[in-house]
């Protein structure tokens, strides 16, 4: 029988408006039925002593839920915390401590960390040191067994937790936040993670947890930061979630991914973050390739950091990429490359139009340098291709579509990741699924389905031949090809009357359009993909 889920609440920063938050935790119950938890980060207390919470404090007034709540974050509500080891507060009200782990009856997990961070000695009432990150870490990652935990509970944000993920609006997660926080996040692994102290609501995109293709795939995290409550913008404060405890999961059903989940934004922190010292952000990290300006001036090269290559008197030494034996048509330095056609590039990665496409807005994810297949990427330009994979996933499915990638490793020089949308009105996942197994066994190809999570270099080595398709689902379908592959196999299924239903357009060759148009096209495309480019981040 499949464990029944925990429903709980998060607050942000209360700040003494004790009637508004349980006045509203009441309707809510009313609504949908009672929770078993509500979770308060942030600034529980205001700054000033108030009549309110001592008809709380009495027993007067009655809280409907029980509560827990998070420490200090200012001298002044000092005071109020009488036990750093946490306490009673009230009747239903409880205050966790300074730091540690709570583990309730269902075996649900909460860690908590009370306080701002303060990197000097002795540190305030209020704040946390590098050394109570580091007791917590010590706490929970010496057994071999950990896997990570369910909750984590700061009042600061992480710091850089906007990387490569979802825009924080008016909050820059380069310079606010905590790099302890995000030093314990990483360790932790939390599958939630609520925040406050910045008076807005941020639910970032989910991040994973492990490195793609050199770790087993773990759970993902949901960083949640959550608005003062009463805030007169309305912005969200409160926060309805269930969960199942980590401990009684199924393995396999704990580390799904999201389809939106993106890098984890805390690369570079670790050990940095642990010793206080700054992490820089991974955008700033110096680029080993060179970009073109995607304006009226195709072409002309700049930096990483959109200075013009000559401008600095001493530009640093990139990292060259593979080099092509001979001339190819996909290298971003090539003379060979349409470069009208680009329509994108990150650091490692850039999307351009498919010449002849399937459609208007299908594209290629091409490696900037010279890779054969996704199989032989550094572990850097696999993180980008999987963060354009995620991007145009939420791109298309903004304009009502889909989108499917494959790739064909036969008779090819350069990694050509296809990505071809198709209309959700048209057909469904299963629909296309059915339709490439189905051609699959007509042409007598062996089209295997493997695990939802694997690698396709798990499963083909470097230089093999092979063709995969990977659904919107994150499903994958793979052939190892041994002999003859029919070239235009991918277009063949997609074009056909099941999907696409455009069977005349199965040949790129025959679906080639003026050089103006591909402008045009080309134009059309990065304006509307403008809203959704990390690399403007």
């Amino acid at each position: 029988m499949a464990q029944k889920p925990l429903r709980l609440l998060a607050c942000g920063d209360v700040e003494g408006k004790f009637d508004v938050l349980f006045n509203r935790v009441r309707a809510i119950q009313k609504k949908s039925g009672n929770f078993d938890l509500l979770l308060c980060v942030g600034n529980f207390f205001g700054s000033t002593p108030d009549a309110e919470w001592e008809e709380y404090k009495t027993g007067i007034k009655k809280v409907p839920i029980q509560t827990y709540v998070l420490g200090a974050n200012n001298q002044e509500t000092v005071k109020c915390f009488q036990d750093a080891d946490g306490c009673e507060l009230a009747e239903n009200i409880t205050y966790l401590g300074r730091k540690g782990i709570f583990t309730g009856s269902s075996g649900l997990q909460i860690v908590y960390l009370s306080g701002t961070e303060s990197l000097n000695e002795p540190v305030p009432g209020y704040s946390f040191s590098p050394k109570d990150v580091s007791s917590l870490r010590t706490m929970l990652c010496s057994t071999p067994q950990f896997k990570g935990v369910d909750i984590l509970l700061t009042s600061p944000w992480p710091k850089y937790v906007g990387n490569f993920g979802n825009s924080s609006g008016e909050v820059d997660t380069r310079k606010c936040g905590s790099a302890l926080v995000s030093s314990l996040a990483t360790d932790l692994k939390p599958r939630y993670h609520f925040a406050a102290l910045e008076k807005t609501y941020y639910e970032r995109l989910p991040y994973r947890n492990h490195v793609v293709l050199q770790e087993n795939a773990q759970h993902a995290t949901r960083f949640i930061a959550l608005a003062n409550v009463g805030n007169p913008e309305k912005k969200k404060y409160l926060y309805a979630f269930s969960i199942v405890p980590m401990k009684l999961m199924d393995a396999a059903e704990l580390v799904k991914q999201p389809p939106d989940v993106t890098e984890n934004p805390y690369r570079k922190s670790g050990k940095e973050a642990s010793t206080g010292k700054q992490i820089p952000a991974p955008e700033e990290e110096p680029a080993c390739q060179f970009f073109f300006d995607l304006n009226e001036k195709q072409g002309r090269k700049r930096s990483s950091t959109g200075r013009d290559s000559k401008s600095s008197p001493h530009p640093k030494q990139p990292r060259k990429p593979p080099q092509p034996p001979g001339p190819c048509w996909f290298c971003l330095a090539s003379p060979e490359v349409e470069k009208h056609l680009v329509v994108n590039i990150g650091t490692h990665c850039y999307l351009a139009l498919a010449k002849g496409g399937l459609s208007d807005d299908h594209v290629l994810i091409l490696p900037i340098g010279h890779y054969q297949s996704v199989v032989e990427l550094s572990a850097e330009v696999v993180e980008e291709v999987e963060k354009y994979k995620v991007t145009l996933r939420r791109f298309f499915k903004s304009r009502g579509k889909r989108c499917v990638l494959f790739e064909r490793n036969y008779k090819s020089h350069h990694l050509q990741l296809q990505v071809i949308p198709v209309p959700l009105s048209s057909c469904t996942t299963d629909d296309i699924k059915d339709a490439f197994i189905t051609q699959a066994e007509q042409q007598q190809i062996e089209l295997l389905e493997i695990p939802e999570h694997s690698d396709i270099k798990q499963i083909a080595q470097p230089g093999a031949a092979y063709f995969y398709v990977e659904l919107d689902t994150g499903e994958k379908l793979f052939h190892r090809i041994k002999r003859n592959f029919p070239l235009q196999f991918g277009r063949e299924v997609l074009a056909s009357e099941a999907i696409l239903n455009i069977p005349d357009r199965s040949d790129w060759r025959q679906c080639q359009v003026s050089k103006e148009e591909e402008e045009m096209l080309a134009r059309r495309f990065r304006k509307d993909f403008e809203p959704f480019d990390f690399t403007l981040d």
